[in-house]
């Protein structure tokens, strides 16, 4: 079975990666699809994957301005040739979803979020602007984007959602049904330490909508330690927020990451993920999690045995979770039980099952898409509970 993998770019080693390189390690034959990869925070591992990019990566100051490029990311999902191809698996938080495939190929796409900027501009605000002009100008974008998002969803045969919060999400924006399949955390990585630090911590990608500010402001007020993995447009900006309790790391690497997390008294995760595997991580060391409860997070964190979950996305709200923390109430080798339900192998398994029952369905001849239509009265997500070389496009 000839497979192939759409993602949308290459730029550094982050969940949605993890995603492709399970997938990759379940057809080590398959060849990546991205708009543009870029080498300078990949790992190895990463740099040896079969890749052909898009025209994308020939554009002007790539590095710099990668954002203003998005609205021509649905023009080069839609340049690829997926003849020959069996199989097309995108991994897709934005437009991988809108590959182009022929009636002999099928289609799964595993979700990680439907187009976030779009749909809940709230969420992700990186189009907002004060300018009136350029506030318009990002509407009509934004419109667009929404219009080709809809259409590039009736091409995908299956979808498959990160949680059962995207599975609704889905349902709500693209009237499809998903299967769930939570995405491989690589638990064993994070062993239980012994050792405990003083300190609270965040891993993060520094961008508005993970809601770093609303850590900084807590632990302002409440003066306890706390320490931010991670790095973005919004460091500097929280780093003059920041009191002296708190201390920027930066990025750390996979050898730093697991010590790190493993000595915290526990992670805090102010922001909303459409599953958040970062808390995860933090399970699977023993720590608790003190996160916004809502999201992903209800799917994962268990309130009061895992971790504590707190209602508002407001510093208030975090400090009077963290003032009710005390380590003694966790029990750190059951909090890492409770993290291997959530196993790269578990996704391989689940992930493998759905593709060989997908495919078989396809040889006998029945259609994908029109079975996993919404039609009215059902219901998104219900089904599937959880239980080389880089190549330039010529």
């Amino acid at each position: 079975m000839r497979v192939a993998i759409a993602h949308e770019w290459l730029t550094t080693l982050g969940g949605s990666e993890r995603v492709v390189g399970a997938l990759l390690e379940m057809y080590p034959e398959a060849r990546v699809y991205t708009t543009f990869l870029s080498s300078r925070n990949l790992p190895p591992e990463m740099l040896a994957w079969d890749v052909e990019t898009s025209f994308v990566q020939k554009l002007p100051f790539l590095g710099k301005v990668a954002q203003k490029y998005i609205p021509l990311f649905p023009l080069a999902f839609e340049s690829f040739d997926f003849t020959g191809y069996d199989l097309v698996i995108s991994s897709s938080s934005a437009c991988a979803k809108g590959v182009l495939t022929g009636p002999r190929t099928a289609h799964i796409c595993y979700c990680h979020t439907p187009l976030r900027y779009a749909w809940e501009p709230f969420l992700d605000t990186r189009f907002h602007n004060g300018n009136r002009l350029l506030k318009a100008g990002n509407d009509v974008l934004l419109h667009y984007l929404r219009m080709w998002d809809r259409l590039a969803a009736d091409r995908v045969d299956h979808f498959v959602a990160n949680s059962r919060n995207t599975a609704a999400k889905i349902g709500k924006y693209y009237r499809r049904e998903a299967a769930v399949i939570n995405p491989p955390v690589d638990v064993e990585r994070f062993p239980v330490l012994e050792e405990q630090g003083g300190y609270f911590l965040v891993v993060s990608r520094l961008v508005p909508y993970k809601k770093v500010e609303i850590a900084v402001e807590a632990f302002n007020r409440l003066g306890l330690p706390l320490r931010i993995v991670g790095d973005g447009p919004e460091r500097e900006r929280l780093e003059r927020m920041a009191a002296p309790n708190i201390e920027f790391l930066g990025y750390a690497t996979e050898e730093e990451l697991p010590g790190l997390v493993g000595r915290c008294q526990a992670l805090i995760f102010p922001g909303e993920e459409d599953f958040g595997m970062v808390p995860v991580e933090a399970m699977a060391a023993g720590r608790p999690v003190i996160g916004l409860g809502r999201g992903g997070l209800l799917e994962s964190v268990v309130d009061g045995k895992t971790g504590i979950l707190f209602p508002e996305p407001a510093a208030g709200s975090l400090i009077e979770a963290v003032s009710r923390f005390s380590p003694g109430d966790f029990k750190p080798k059951a909090i890492s039980r409770h993290a291997s339900g959530f196993s790269r192998e578990r996704f391989q398994k689940e992930m493998g099952a759905f593709v060989e029952a997908r495919m078989k369905e396809a040889a006998r001849g029945e259609t994908a898409s029109a079975r996993t239509r919404r039609s009215p009265g059902r219901t998104a997500g219900k089904a599937a509970p959880r239980t080389g070389k880089t190549q330039e496009k010529k």
